[in-house]
């Protein structure tokens, strides 16, 4: 599928054909062969198109010929149906620079695409292939951030009600999120380092452009920004699931040492009785009226001295 646009001053409109657009954007499905008809009506490396659709592809930037490509990767909702997939997953938007047009690939639909394609950016100003791409890069570090406020906010609701309940539907949330987070620290680290190589080597041109350069530092400092925040956000989900593992673990063993001071009261008089409930001659006792009555207040007895003893002890441990 691909769709034209134009930039009419700071406005991006939507034209019908190629020779009109300044940016061709391109997303499946597509039809057979229908890539390579594509690389050939742009003139652009068929393995530029590919490797944007591959979602396990790495943040990097490339040159061949006239066509310059820039692999960047985006966080989008996991549209996934299995159970325990990520909440958020991250993907890469290709973006080649060729001769005066701008061309973006991405493997599915892209908020980030969407909100330039629907002039949703304040102070867009697409006015040099340079700037539209720094202006991607800012509203993807902008994405990154967006993505994180809202697991932080889950985490904390989940926190919540894991105070109040131990069902693993809360598990499997934090789990979620904990693999949202893991995509999140990578991804952002590859753009960070492909964001410095970039401005190392003035991949974008923009050096000595003083708005260019001082927009792009920006970028780079909110990129690591969002960096620091996944990996803040990882440590506090991992000490909270190792804490609440504790705190089963230790529920547990208190449960099991009840049943274990239960099974021990319970088992002296369950001695006593089953000695008597032996079909034996010559049991003491074993003639008078007497004897039932003196065996259930001699268990009721010897459970009360097991109970002193084992609290005392309990007492004294602590």
């Amino acid at each position: 599928m691909v769709f034209y646009y134009t930039f009419e001053g700071k406005v991006v409109t939507k034209v019908d054909s190629l020779e009109e657009s300044t940016w061709i954007h391109l997303c499946p499905p597509f039809e057979d062969k229908e890539i390579g008809l594509y690389a050939k009506a742009l003139d652009i490396p068929v393995d530029f198109i590919t490797d944007s659709l591959d979602i396990d592809e790495r943040s990097r930037y490339e040159v061949e010929d006239d066509a310059r490509l820039i692999l960047i990767n985006t966080p989008i909702i996991n549209q996934s149906l299995k159970e325990g997939e990520a909440i958020y997953v991250t993907v890469p938007i290709g973006i080649v620079t060729v001769d005066d047009k701008i061309i973006t690939i991405t493997p599915s639909d892209n908020p980030i695409i969407d909100k330039i394609a629907e002039n949703k950016i304040k102070h867009f100003n697409p006015a040099d292939q340079s700037l539209f791409v720094l202006h991607l890069f800012e509203q993807n570090v902008y994405g990154y951030l967006a993505c994180l406020k809202k697991l932080n906010l889950k985490r904390n609701l989940i926190e919540q009600e894991l105070y109040n309940s131990s069902r693993n539907e809360e598990l499997r949330q934090l789990l979620k999120i904990e693999k949202s987070l893991v995509y999140f620290v990578n991804s952002l680290s590859a753009n960070e380092l492909l964001m410095l190589k970039m401005k190392r080597t003035d991949f974008l041109k923009v050096r000595d452009k003083d708005p260019h350069e001082d927009l792009f530092e920006d970028i780079i400092i909110d990129n690591g920004q969002a960096l620091e925040m996944s990996n803040v956000y990882t440590n506090i989900l991992s000490g909270t699931m190792e804490a609440y593992a504790s705190i089963v673990s230790n529920n547990l063993n208190t449960f099991i040492h009840r049943l274990t001071v239960i099974t021990i009261i319970l088992m002296v008089p369950t001695l006593v009785a089953s000695f008597y409930g032996m079909n034996l001659d010559h049991i003491p006792f074993s003639t008078s009226k007497f004897t039932f009555y003196g065996l259930i207040l001699a268990s009721i007895f010897l459970g009360f001295l097991l109970i002193i003893f084992l609290g005392r002890n309990a007492n004294y441990k602590r």
